[in-house]
């Protein structure tokens, strides 16, 4: 039996939910009355989503939409930053939405701060852009998972290597 259990905190999106959310929201944007015969496109890449409607109204009903598919399919909204609405060509805004992967330093700090001020006998360090917590004692780590669920963060954080 090990001594020592651990889990880490990260910051992650699954790629390939995204992608589905992504075909979901194109879909039901293509079959939609309000939209037909209308510029309206979501493009992706590795780090940004970047929505393109003819007008402000449309780009929020896109940003919902979006927002509903990506949520059924288990991303937390708090993964998408959204940007500036910003002028396009032909008329149209665009908006970029970055995807928020890794735990930063700053980010990281005062969920470190959190850990320590539990005064349970845990150790947590940073280590690329996630957060390794390890103790003896099984029930002290899932306390401290309780209290980084409970906690107001702008990153969603999933628990992972639970050993």
């Amino acid at each position: 039996m090990a001594t020592e259990y651990s889990f880490d905190v990260v910051s992650k999106i699954d790629r390939q939910e995204l992608d589905n959310a992504l075909n979901q929201a194109r879909k039901e944007i293509e079959n939609r009355f309000d939209f037909r015969n209308s510029t309206t496109e979501i493009q992706s890449d590795e780090k940004a989503i970047t929505l393109l409607a003819a007008d402000e109204m449309k780009l929020r009903n896109v940003v919902d939409i979006l927002q509903s598919r990506a949520t059924k399919r288990g991303i937390d909204i708090k993964a998408f930053q959204y940007g500036a609405v910003e002028p396009a060509a032909q008329g149209c805004v665009r908006q970029v939405l970055t995807l928020r992967t890794g735990i930063s330093k700053e980010q990281g700090k005062p969920l470190l701060e959190k850990i320590k001020s539990l005064k349970l006998k845990v150790t947590a360090q940073f280590q690329d852009e996630q957060i390794r917590v390890t103790g003896k004692n099984k029930d002290d780590l899932q306390q401290v998972m309780a209290q980084l669920r409970a906690m107001d963060v702008e990153l969603p954080l999933q628990f992972v290597n639970y050993r």
